[in-house]
């Protein structure tokens, strides 16, 4: 059993047998639980120290763990805060797109299944994927280095920013360390990156469907988002082109390597296309490079980035280490030229100074171990195996949804409901039979065309429970 899942096991059967103990009783020592569960002593410390932090359970060094004594209700009465929904909702002078801060789109990647439900709804690696020995060995290394505890550059430091540069501008070394902002993760990144790049009630063009965190950072930020299609080829481009004219935008956001939920990969046509346009409109264009590092086995050879062909500073580039290896290590890079590289980094310093140095030296001893080109080829060839079992029990389980495009790259399959069919029935019919699944008009700036779901394939244990997962769908379809 996975380490992290045993101790969760473990709290969970302590928890319910708590009741037979008496508030400041001793509950049994960790070598008779050690005997009980044949688990090893670290896991049966770690379940006590999760019943420590839900303050059930209380230690006493030398002494054991007891059932800890009972909360004390709170006594001081709760005010009245009905006058916030005035003062949050207010907008002065003549605003026409009020500021609304709604974390709901992104939520789904955070939100654990339930008990017994199957998630084919999250947007990270599973625990089994993801390379926890050598992430925990790189941390030890990272605590070791000389200044690893001191204030990094703002910038981040240098090592990794020549990194990322070498990874962003390719064999031609286009783009260069100076650069490179290393940023708290991708979607820091894209935060920074549309507060730096448009004002408060502006436009920002994004692709049709397309990832829901952009949606909810637009939204907060004050910025309208306005929607472009997309089809199998990327961004169409000639509605890119009279999205510039009608609205004025001056920022364009747009995955064009695997984009997340289609998979579309952006033709090179369309890549030339798509600069043109922008440099005509005066406008940026913000790359999100989110899964170049998530391409499968069987992937052609990937198209360099849109960043490595701009030399007149049109596109801002992000990426991050995070999809790849873990959600915890939050490290990612914007990637300028100009001067919006100084109006970036002075909007990432107002809102969080720096990214903590020993997480960037962390992030360096991973990218400099063997351990990092073995982890490339364990996920390359797994989400390979993975495509082909989700699109094979699709198939078998769900003949009448349709998959236009099966993506070598990425974690995701979009899948188009029946017409007719009830996209939010559906998704609530398959949480009933154990599956969670995306809705589609997550994935929508406005009305959707349209009933689709999202199927992750990476967030589960294995293919076997990924085929169990789409059985469940498939009945949940029935009904409907």
């Amino acid at each position: 059993m996975h380490e992290r899942s045993s101790v969760a096991e473990l709290a969970g059967i302590l928890r319910g047998e708590l009741d037979r103990y008496s508030p400041g009783e001793k509950l049994p020592s960790s070598r008779s639980l050690v005997d009980r569960f044949r688990a090893s002593p670290v896991t049966v410390s770690r379940a006590l120290a999760v019943l420590v932090a839900e303050g059930l359970v209380t230690t006493r060094p030398g002494a054991g763990a007891f059932r800890a004594e009972p909360a004390a209700a709170a006594l001081a009465p709760r005010g009245d805060t009905s006058w916030q929904q005035v003062a949050l909702s207010a907008e002065p002078g003549d605003r026409t797109v009020p500021r609304s801060v709604e974390a709901g789109r992104v939520l789904a990647a955070f939100t654990p299944a339930p008990p017994g439900v199957i998630d084919l709804c999250g947007g990270y690696l599973h625990p089994a994927l993801q390379p926890e020995r050598a992430l925990a060995a790189a941390l030890a290394r990272a605590g070791r280095r000389p200044g690893a505890w001191e204030r990094p550059p703002l910038e981040g430091v240098g090592a990794l920013r020549a990194w990322f540069a070498r990874e962003i501008g390719g064999p031609g070394g286009t783009v260069t360390d100076a650069d490179v902002l290393i940023t708290a993760g991708g979607q820091s990144a894209l935060t920074t990156a549309l507060r730096a790049l448009a004002p408060p009630g502006a436009p920002v063009l994004v692709e049709s469907p397309t990832y829901p965190g952009v949606l909810a950072a637009a939204r907060a930020s004050g910025l309208r988002p306005v929607p472009v299609p997309v089809d199998a080829d990327g961004v169409r481009t000639d509605l890119l082109a009279d999205a510039f004219r009608a609205t004025g935008a001056r920022v364009f956001f747009t995955q064009p390597l695997f984009q997340n939920p289609t998979g579309a990969v952006l033709s090179a046509a369309r890549r030339r296309e798509v600069l043109r346009l922008a440099r005509a409109a005066g406008a940026f264009v913000v790359e999100d490079d989110f899964a170049r590092r998530l391409a499968h086995e069987d992937a052609p050879p990937l198209p360099p980035t849109l960043a490595s062909e701009d030399p007149d500073g049109v596109v801002v580039h992000l990426c991050s280490l995070t999809k790849f290896t873990s959600p915890s290590l939050r490290v990612g890079a914007l990637a300028a030229r100009g001067p919006v590289f100084d109006r970036l980094r002075a909007v990432q310093i107002v809102d969080s100074f720096f990214v903590p140095r020993p997480v960037q030296e962390a992030a360096l001893e991973l990218i400099g171990s063997p351990a990092w080109a073995r982890h490339g080829r364990a996920v390359a060839g797994e989400l390979r195996v993975r495509r082909e079992a989700l699109l094979g029990a699709m198939r078998r389980e769900l003949p009448s949804a349709g998959v236009d495009f099966a993506p070598p790259g990425g974690f995701h399959v979009w899948a188009r409901l029946p017409d007719g069919m009830d996209e939010a029935g559906v998704v609530a019919a398959a949480l009933r039979e154990g599956v969670a699944v995306a809705p589609g008009r997550l994935y929508f700036a406005a009305e959707p065309p349209a009933a689709y779901v999202r199927l992750c394939m990476a967030g589960v244990g294995g293919v076997g429970e990924l085929g169990e997962g789409v059985r469940r769908l498939g009945v949940a379809m029935r009904r409907c």
